[in-house]
């Protein structure tokens, strides 16, 4: 599957977010998913970016017209960040060594 969907059709614009037991996850409000593998996803909402981390992550369903999609694997956690940038200048390498 392509590490990188870009633009999701139309969007709804409510973004929420459903956990059950730490395995599966309902997000709305989708609007491009930037990338994903079994341990991270990166996903751009309504309401800003979405870091999910976790193990086995996968995607079950997603809806491009509606901007939803559902994942599952086991949840590690959920982090929000203002911008792409700020998240890729805090994981720099450079960034680590001096922490």
């Amino acid at each position: 599957m392509d590490k990188n969907i870009n633009s999701l059709s139309s969007i709804s614009q409510n973004h929420g977010i459903s956990i059950n037991e730490r395995k599966n996850m309902y997000i709305t409000g989708v609007i491009k998913i930037d990338s994903f593998d079994e341990e991270e996803f990166l996903i751009e909402t309504t309401m800003g970016y979405l870091v999910i981390k976790g193990t086995d992550l996968e995607i079950v369903k997603l809806d491009t017209k509606d901007g939803i999609i559902s994942i599952k694997g086991s949840l590690i956690s959920l982090s929000y960040i203002e911008e792409l940038k700020k998240m890729n200048k805090e994981n720099s390498l450079f960034n680590k060594l001096f922490k």
